[in-house]
């Protein structure tokens, strides 16, 4: 992946904040910084963290992480992304550290976010998802019932949780058909006049090797209010998942 060519171990101040970072920007003479007021950090493409975050922080760089292990709330919760480092993100990194093999402390310190930088490309898109996958629609994310800027947001989420459920299931590709829809798209195709596609929150998934059911039962792992499957009127043909206020499974041929 593009973002992992460009990293590279860089001299810095310790801090506990979020910068963005490439190699270019940071200056010459870096290098040159005292040795005792310095640590060795990694900078990734997207976003590097500086320093460890824990139960009570606060802030972009807090939300930035919820992002990342959104899909890691515990059976049939949902993380908030929200910046407020509480319980529920604590035991939401902890399932992510144990899903990768890292100490479960619930601290996101380095061994935590050189895993993330290992799972992300230069536009924060996990490894294994693009926008392109969640938006046939148009390519400025416009048109929905939110603005484009948070139509792409909450697809970035829906992508996130995607890769936690794709590392659960094995690593097996996860095929996506679909995702955001603006209003007019969302007609064209028959969508429920509510339908979550329109906020950005929603994929259809194609059956591939794991099959519609065991994406739905899966699914209900990683964060997803809505899910909806075989059985379902409409949906004997693929596994919709969507995030979002509420919560309505229904996948009566799989006993959901």
């Amino acid at each position: 992946m593009s973002s992992r060519s460009v990293r590279a171990l860089l001299s810095v101040l310790a801090g506990a904040g979020m910068v963005l970072a490439s190699p270019a920007a940071v200056p010459a003479n870096a290098s040159s910084a005292p040795a005792a007021a310095a640590k060795a950090a990694v900078v990734d493409g997207c976003y590097t963290w500086n320093g460890t975050l824990s139960e009570g922080a606060s802030g972009e760089a807090v939300r930035q992480l919820q992002i990342r292990v959104a899909g890691y709330p515990g059976a049939g919760s949902q993380l908030a992304i929200d910046g407020q480092f509480g319980p529920a993100t604590k035991a939401a990194v902890q399932r992510f550290q144990s899903a990768y093999g890292l100490s479960a402390d619930g601290v996101a310190g380095p061994q935590t976010f050189e895993k993330i930088y290992a799972l992300q490309d230069d536009d924060c898109t996990p490894a294994n998802f693009t926008y392109d996958e969640l938006n046939n629609c148009n390519s400025d994310w416009s048109g929905g019932k939110v603005s484009a800027a948070t139509a792409r947001a909450n697809a970035l989420v829906t992508m996130w949780k995607l890769q936690a459920m794709r590392h659960a299931m094995g690593d097996k590709p996860i095929t996506v058909n679909g995702g955001f829809r603006s209003v007019s798209c969302n007609s064209a195709v028959g969508g429920a006049a509510n339908s979550r596609h329109m906020y950005g929150h929603a994929a259809d998934l194609g059956a591939g090797s794991q099959g519609f059911c065991a994406l739905a039962l899966a699914a209900r792992n990683h964060g997803f209010t809505e899910i909806l499957g075989p059985g379902y009127p409409g949906h004997d043909d693929h596994t919709h998942v969507a995030g979002g206020d509420g919560r309505f499974w229904s996948a009566p041929s799989c006993g959901m």
